[in-house]
């Protein structure tokens, strides 16, 4: 395989190191963002849940919303 070096800033090979999984190259971290798709293709994607499970998911997400945020006022109340 060959091969071609670019060049980067030095904050971009930061954000790359830091998105970088472990044993993965950098060729394979450039790999799989530039794979991303678009959000707009995954549009309906949960069209067919019924809408009593849907409204069970998004409470479910809002306790642990919650959850979090109260842990992170007592986490700051602890500094203090």
């Amino acid at each position: 395989m060959t091969s071609r070096n670019i060049s980067v800033t030095d904050d971009v090979y930061e954000l790359l190191a830091k998105m970088k999984l472990k044993n993965e190259s950098f060729s394979d971290t450039i790999r799989r963002l530039a794979k991303r798709r678009d959000l707009t293709e995954s549009a309906g994607a949960w069209s067919d849940v019924p809408e009593d499970e849907m409204r069970a998911f998004v409470e479910g997400i809002r306790g642990l919303r919650e959850k979090t945020l109260q842990s992170l006022r007592d986490m700051s109340l602890e500094v203090c």
